[in-house]
């Protein structure tokens, strides 16, 4: 499964690069290894920093939304379970 690098950011689609930046620096900041001794600090701080990488970057932000819109045309199940599966993680706290 692809990491959906929007939720990774807590964004929506339509995000502007301000709005990256932002929440980039806010969860960076929140999971960073250094300041958040959770054990599972580390990974989500690497997804963070690669949702970041894509999506500040016009040209992979263009693919990746390509790419995106073709696995959700292509595959719905998978992508509404998916996008649950995020969902519920984030609200549940994994």
């Amino acid at each position: 499964m692809h990491q959906d690098h929007y939720a990774a950011l807590g964004l929506r689609s339509s995000a502007t690069l301000a709005d990256i930046k932002k929440a980039f620096r806010q969860q960076a900041s929140l999971h960073h290894p250094d300041r958040n001794a959770s054990p599972d600090a580390p990974a989500r701080f690497r997804r963070v920093q690669q949702a970041y990488d894509v999506l500040s970057e016009p040209d992979k932000r263009k693919a990746y939304d390509d790419n995106r819109q073709r696995n959700l045309l292509d595959s719905p199940i998978d992508t509404a379970r998916a996008i649950w599966t995020t969902y519920f993680n984030r609200v549940l706290g994994h």
